[in-house]
């Protein structure tokens, strides 16, 4: 799509999956060198294979699964921030849930926005994706920083922390947050990043 309209990003920005997604984007750009500076941030999330910390709540893969056993049409996006919370989910992530809610067809209660099963499957591909070659052999012209949530729900390992920041790659420490960093945290992650959002 950006070859095809001509456009090259200055900044990527990639949360859980999606880190993984702007890794892919760099990867596929495929030169040594690119033709200008692009600043990526991924937002917690580790290059290689993602593990679960059994000890955080609000993972995304048992978020995927109780979203899943919802039976469908829900009734409200208040009842299912109530359902979510009853289950241990945090407000700031209940009613983020909810705003993926549109009405159903039958003009009976709601839906989601998008194809869970598949969202379920990419999931998956998701947490064995290798992409530390583009950390350590990064093209000419790539900044790379990684936002850790303080109560992640992934596992990272002293090991893994180390190796990104041997790369010359930083690694922020995102307080008072869990996976879900931008409810969690909004405005802390923007302090950490805000020095990346001002014009040379």
């Amino acid at each position: 799509l950006l070859k095809k309209l001509n456009l090259f990003p200055k900044m990527l920005i990639g949360h859980s999956f999606g880190g993984k997604v702007v890794m892919k984007m760099v990867d596929q750009f495929g030169s040594k060198a690119l033709p200008r500076p692009v600043q990526v941030w991924v937002l917690d999330t580790v290059p290689g294979d993602v593990e679960q910390d059994p000890d955080c709540r609000d993972h995304p893969g048992d978020l995927i699964e109780r979203l899943l056993r919802f039976p469908l049409p829900i009734r409200s996006p208040n009842v299912l921030v109530k359902d979510l919370m009853r289950d241990g989910v945090s407000f700031e992530v209940a009613s983020w849930v909810a705003t993926n809610l549109s009405m159903h067809p039958s003009g009976l209660g709601y839906c989601w926005t998008f194809d869970l099963q598949g969202i379920k499957q990419m999931y998956e591909s998701y947490k064995s994706s290798d992409l530390w070659s583009v950390v350590e052999y990064p093209p000419q012209g790539l900044s790379i920083d990684f936002v850790k949530a303080e109560r992640s729900t992934f596992r990272w390992a002293g090991a893994d922390h180390h190796r990104i920041e041997s790369t010359g790659a930083s690694v922020h420490v995102l307080k008072n947050a869990g996976h879900w960093v931008h409810s969690d945290n909004p405005d802390g992650l923007l302090r950490i990043m805000q020095s990346s959002f001002s014009e040379p």
